[in-house]
C-alpha cells in the first residue's frame, strides 16, 4: 500500500454542512411578529403599499397573515381558500408568548392560560379593471 496523494483537506471546495442553508432559505414571519403586523396601524400600510416593481405583484396584492405577495387578485383570493392559508389563521388565534408569560413559567407567578384572538381572513377589495 502506497500513501494517498491527496493533501490537504477533502472537501474540495464544498460546503461542510448545508443543512443550515436548506432550513433558512424560505424564511417568513414568526407568529409574534405578523401578530405586530395584525395591528390596525400598521396592517393599513402593509395593506395600502406603493407600487414597488422589486416585489412580486408589484407589492399590491399581500396576505396579511402568511405575510406574502401574490402576483394578481385571483391568486390572493385561492389562496384564502388554501390550507396553508386556513392552518396560519388557526396558529395566530393564540396569543403571543411575552416576557411575563416566561417568568410565571420559571415559577415566579401564578400560570395565566394563553388568551384566544379572534383572526379572520382580510377584507380584499375589488379593483375595477
Amino acid at each position: 500500500m502506497g500513501k494517498s496523494k491527496q493533501v490537504g483537506k477533502h472537501s474540495k471546495g464544498r460546503k461542510k454542512n448545508i443543512s443550515k442553508t436548506w432550513k433558512t432559505k424560505r424564511r417568513t414571519k414568526d407568529l409574534d411578529q405578523i401578530h405586530a403586523d395584525m395591528i390596525p396601524a400598521n396592517a393599513v400600510k402593509l395593506l395600502k403599499q406603493d407600487v414597488d416593481f422589486d416585489v412580486t405583484g408589484c407589492a399590491q396584492h399581500y396576505c396579511l397573515h402568511c405575510a406574502r405577495y401574490f402576483v394578481n387578485l385571483k391568486t390572493l383570493k385561492e389562496h384564502f381558500k388554501s390550507k396553508p392559508h386556513k392552518k396560519r389563521l388557526k396558529q395566530l388565534r393564540e396569543e403571543p408568548y411575552t416576557q411575563a408569560e416566561a417568568e410565571r413559567a420559571a415559577g415566579m407567578g401564578s400560570y395565566i392560560p394563553p388568551k384566544t384572538v379572534e383572526v379572520h381572513t382580510q377584507q380584499v377589495e375589488e379593483d375595477m379593471d
